[in-house]
């Protein structure tokens, strides 16, 4: 009896590896897409710190910017527009509902001034820096 192998003998150990890092699993490293959040980019240089967020399918009026104390909120929503009832569907691996992702703030961003911009499917925002306020007091010893 001949026994038909895969080209990879790995094959199916990596695809259970990759069901539960990339399809909600218990493991730790969960895609983003695939758990209510969205991919970034973060970069910085002396002047800024800056985030690009990929929200394709996503309207500049979905989407929510916050700050809250040190905290910076990134919330959107991509909403189905329609179904179609007459498609048999195999796979739909679109994501459709909100999305949320938050960053902690260093002390050194300007907070009142953050510019953001939406072009193409992707939010930049421009976190300008600003010298830390000390909260400094001298004591006079008596």
């Amino acid at each position: 009896m001949l026994v038909r192998l895969n080209r990879d003998p790995f094959d199916k150990i990596n695809r259970l590896f990759d069901d539960v890092f990339t399809s909600g699993g218990s493991g730790a490293m969960v895609a983003p897409e695939l758990n209510g959040a969205f991919r970034v980019d973060i970069s910085e240089d002396e002047a800024a710190l800056y985030i690009d967020a990929e929200l394709p399918g996503v309207k500049k009026e979905q989407i929510s910017l916050a700050v809250d104390e040190n905290v910076l909120t990134i919330k959107a929503e991509r909403k189905h527009e329609s179904e179609e009832k007459k498609k048999n569907y195999h796979r739909v691996e679109r994501i459709y509902g909100s999305f949320a992702r938050s960053f902690a703030l260093a002390d050194n961003i300007d907070r009142e001034n953050i510019d953001a911009t939406y072009d193409n499917g992707i939010l930049h925002l421009k976190l300008p820096k600003i010298e830390p306020v000390k909260n400094v007091r001298q004591i006079e010893v008596k």
